[in-house]
């Protein structure tokens, strides 16, 4: 199977099976209609990718082959344990992420951009794949850089991708684990009551727990914070100066970057 089929095949497995759960069981009611919403949060990752094919000449898994082809790389220049060098591998770029989302918030012009991502009147699995075009660029650029520096395999590079996007579709649904399940779990995964913090409409809270995959680096960074000061049902999530959902269609959150304040 093919990199971008493995890629499409996971992505739309959890993204059903969350999508189930939500409507099921969900944590919070919704502002908007969810059929509006969730159309919208998915035409925006279809332009998204439309426009990566268009612009990137080769993904991350791809150059890691090239890169393993012509030995480019730190990792090439010691023998590694397979299971190790995938570990590593994967370990790095989820703290490169960790970093990449940081900058996003401290740097005004990153944050224009991220901004599409938080001005989610909702907070749903679809969520997870609200990036302004431009943000999903940077972000490929970034992790090519890595690739080129890090040399890792490119199964490590496809793992990295599919985990990255699976439990960015976890961490951010509107679902409800047992206490005693999520405060276990965040010893080794982002769950979504510890993501959804970060989608605080207060700004303290926003610029908290960065991870996406693991827990660790907000612990060790000290950019954790356990619970919203209302609550996670009294909590109000995404940006204080965009609370209508007029000001989300899609064309205005394509613009939302460039607007003039």
């Amino acid at each position: 199977m093919s990199e971008s089929t493995i890629r499409l095949a996971v992505f739309i497995v959890v993204l059903a099976a969350m999508a189930l759960w939500e409507t099921l069981a969900p944590r919070r009611p919704t502002v908007e209609a969810r059929p509006r919403h969730v159309l919208r949060n998915l035409a925006i990752v279809v332009i998204d990718t439309v426009i990566v094919r268009l612009v990137v000449p080769l993904m991350p898994v791809g150059l890691a082959a090239l890169a393993a082809e012509r030995g480019w790389g730190l990792l090439h220049s010691v023998e590694w344990p397979p299971a190790l060098e995938i570990a590593i591998a994967v370990l790095v770029f989820d703290l490169a992420i960790y970093g990449q989302h940081f900058l996003f918030h401290v740097v005004p012009a990153l944050w224009r951009l991220h901004m599409v991502h938080h001005s989610d009147l909702d907070f749903d699995t679809t969520t997870g794949i609200r990036f302004h075009p431009v943000e999903i660029l940077l972000s490929l650029g970034i992790k090519s850089g890595l690739v080129l520096v890090l040399g890792p395999a490119p199964v490590a590079v496809l793992i990295f991708e599919v985990l990255l996007n699976a439990t960015s579709l976890f961490n951010h649904g509107n679902v409800r684990l047992p206490v005693q399940l999520d405060r276990w779990l965040r010893y080794v995964l982002v769950t979504p009551d510890m993501h959804r913090v970060h989608h605080s409409a207060l700004r303290h809270e926003t610029d908290s727990n960065f991870g996406f995959n693991v827990p660790w680096w907000d612990r060790l960074f000290r950019t954790y914070r356990a619970q919203p000061e209302a609550g996670h049902d009294g909590m109000t999530v995404g940006i204080e100066t965009i609370r209508d959902v007029r000001q989300t269609t899609l064309g205005k959150l394509l613009w939302l970057p460039f607007k003039r304040n």
